[in-house]
């Protein structure tokens, strides 16, 4: 008897090597039902209109599910993580994911009052020290780099005005 359980057993599909192609189905549903209620309004610069793509978008996910399904059920089955680089008996650095999350979190309460400059360039040097970096110096002057290309780069490339806290008038 135990050994009709364990050939019905391996015939069975897991249901979790479904839940991809559901997705990618769910997915291109939604695009196909949500490109059938755009206009096509068609114009000298877009002589498509905004219709085509989530049209070909919607069609090639829902292929791709099809797709993703009947190879599942066909017996073919996602490879198991490696780990190659990885020891995955490891357990998770907890400590620098809280450090990571202050960070973050800091940089939410103080976006506003100190502006995106000094905040951002907390983020980066604050994030580069969670991450073990002990280039104190170094890591200090690419912050304040990556925080200043990043404001001008919003503010003259994209026209989004980051906020300047007390650096206003300065910057």
């Amino acid at each position: 008897m135990s050994s009709a359980l364990a050939a019905a057993g391996e015939s069975r599909r897991p249901l979790a090597e479904f839940i991809p192609s559901a997705f990618l189905a769910l997915l291109g549903i939604i695009l196909l039902v949500d490109a059938g209620t755009l206009s096509n309004n068609r114009t000298g610069v877009d002589p498509l209109g905004p219709r085509p793509a989530p049209i070909l978008v919607g069609a090639i996910s829902l292929v791709l599910a099809i797709a993703l399904a009947v190879a599942v059920y066909r017996g073919d089955r996602a490879e198991a993580e490696s780990g190659e680089d990885v020891d995955l008996s490891s357990s998770m650095d907890l400590k620098t994911v809280l450090l990571l999350i202050g960070v973050f979190l800091a940089n939410i309460v103080l976006i506003d009052l100190l502006g995106w400059v000094i905040s951002g360039g907390l983020l980066f040097y604050g994030s580069a020290l969670a991450l073990g970096s002990r280039h104190l110096i170094r890591d200090l002057c690419i912050a304040a780099a990556l925080s200043l290309s990043t404001f001008y780069g919003f503010a003259i490339g994209l026209g989004v005005n980051l906020p300047a806290g007390i650096l206003q008038g300065i910057l």
